[in-house]
């Protein structure tokens, strides 16, 4: 390996309960992509919150060197100084601003006490150059995709004159296109000098652009592995990242014939007040007792919008068209109804609209069924615990307790208990809506098996997921939806990725 622009010795971090990072030690050579791995829970995050000074030196024990110079960071503003940028999951850009007062926020390019605009106007242009996004600097931030906010996020980090530019799973609310389009501007990036260090998921994409490849497990450095020797591939990552080989990441499941139709609609159609246009047109499908129905399509299909329309149809589209539960007609004025008639949906946005954050685990789990826990209107914290062990013990949640919060839990984590509520209602339909975003590959085979066991056990499931090979290999049935419409029906033995994906674009 050539020298080093980065080494972390020995760093160890606590918080109440849970030792999040045991004497991790790593190294990082200028120039190159050197990826970080490991499940959710493994200390990633938290290793580049303390490099990037979120969490100060003297919270944490151990050293670290940039350019061979040890660092003391009191804060994030020490290590920008330094020359570290970071760039989160959740983008750290404000929505009514412009693209050019949020690439130079606190950053500002002044003439004494003035920021001079015309500069920072002329600059932003010339930092959207370097990434590639050809956009107004003048843009309001709400008005861009999210593929474009993450470049602005990084031409603000190189407006920065940065040194080391760390992205914390930055593709996993991408396309396809975006995420390539991110991928090819970091080996851009790498030419042209600066280093990078990239959490990420998607074992596919770290074995496509790393140089190198650190994995983290249970808060320890397990190894590091070099792409140009031959060492990083998909069998031995998950072998390190799980401790153990996973020989098939989708557990087999033996295709029993499905009962009775569980769910059904018919000459379904949504319209949008807010967007002003038909959302879903004339969609018919059904699902039956005991199986899994994948809901593929690209981006902006309608595929979310289908389920939310079935679950109690919280954004107020204007529907038309019959939802049948067990044969009976059903109108779900409000997700309540379709919670009463069995019907759960497991959102994708599980920080947003899953869960409550500043509240602990216990009182998640039990959130969407607060009366079977309730006597005379008051909750049962004895029963409430009680509920919550089980499932942390069922569904393997990795917490010291079921009364710590939410926010302190890995996103795999932070999705079992997300699932953990939906299961407490009992539901005989479970709508899953990218159930596996954002999280590792051992936390994506539990959930799988849990899937599994689950229609094992009478339950009917309908999972809409962005990754081809999920749906490919879960499913029962397939859906394509392409413009709020269904444009086929596959059974997963004729569900090729081609077949797939020549529907998705009809």
């Amino acid at each position: 390996m050539s020298t080093p622009i980065l080494e972390m010795k020995n760093i160890t971090k606590e918080f109440p309960g849970v030792k999040a990072l045991n004497n991790v030690s790593f190294r990082v050579a200028q120039g190159e992509i050197h990826c970080l791995v490991g499940e959710n829970g493994a200390g990633k995050s938290t290793l580049m919150k303390v490099l990037s000074g979120v969490y100060p030196y003297g919270t944490y024990s151990g050293d670290i060197l940039l350019g061979g110079a040890v660092q003391r960071y009191r804060g994030i503003r020490d290590s920008e100084h330094a020359g570290v940028a970071i760039i989160y999951q959740e983008l750290a850009l404000i929505p009514e601003l412009t693209v050019y007062e949020n690439i130079f926020l606190g950053n500002e390019i002044r003439n004494g006490p003035l920021v001079n605009w015309n500069e920072t106007i002329k600059r932003a242009g010339e930092m959207l150059d370097k990434v590639r996004l050809k956009v107004n600097p003048a843009a309001k931030i709400k008005d861009l995709g999210v593929g474009k906010q993450q470049l602005v996020e990084i031409a603000k980090a190189l407006s920065r004159d940065i040194k080391l530019l760390i992205l914390d799973e930055p593709t996993a609310a991408l396309n396809e296109d975006d995420s390539a389009n991110l991928l090819n501007l970091l080996r851009e990036l790498r030419e042209n000098g600066v280093t990078c260090i990239l959490i990420s998921h998607k074992l596919k994409e770290v074995i496509e652009i790393a140089d190198s490849v650190t994995v983290l497990r249970d808060g320890q450095t397990i190894c590091t592995l070099d792409a140009h020797k031959g060492e990083v591939f998909e069998g031995a990552l998950i072998k390190h990242m799980v401790g153990r080989e996973i020989d098939n990441i989708y557990p087999k499941r033996e295709h029993k014939e499905p009962g009775e139709v569980v769910l059904e609609v018919r000459g379904w159609n949504a319209y949008d007040p807010g967007l002003g246009r038909t959302i879903l047109r004339d969609v018919s499908m059904y699902v039956r007792r005991g199986e899994i129905v994948g809901v593929a399509g690209l981006m902006g299909s309608g595929r979310t919008e289908l389920a939310m329309s079935i679950f109690g149809n919280p954004l107020g589209y204007q529907i038309k068209g019959e939802l049948l539960m067990k044969g009976k007609p059903q109108t779900f004025r409000e997700p309540q109804d379709a919670i009463r008639a069995g019907v759960a949906y497991v959102t994708e946005d599980r920080k947003g609209n899953g869960l409550i954050l500043i509240q602990d685990v216990k009182e998640n789990i039990t959130l969407a069924n607060l009366h079977a826990i309730a006597h005379r209107g008051v909750i049962d914290s004895n029963a409430e615990i009680k509920i919550a062990n089980e499932y942390k013990v069922s569904l393997n949640i990795k917490t010291p307790s079921v009364e710590q919060r939410v926010s302190n839990l890995s996103g795999g984590n932070q999705q079992k208990v997300c699932l953990g509520k939906w299961l407490f209602v009992k539901p005989d339909l479970l709508i899953l809506d990218e159930p596996t975003r954002g999280i590792d590959v051992g936390a994506k085979f539990e959930i799988y098996t849990l899937m599994n066991r689950l229609v094992d056990q009478g339950m009917s499931i309908i999972m809409i997921s962005s990754e081809l090979p999920e749906v490919l290999g879960m499913s029962d049935r397939v859906y394509i939806v392409s413009s709020g419409r269904i444009t086929g029906e596959l059974p997963i033995a004729e569900a090729t990725p081609e077949k797939v994906m020549r529907l998705a674009t009809n």
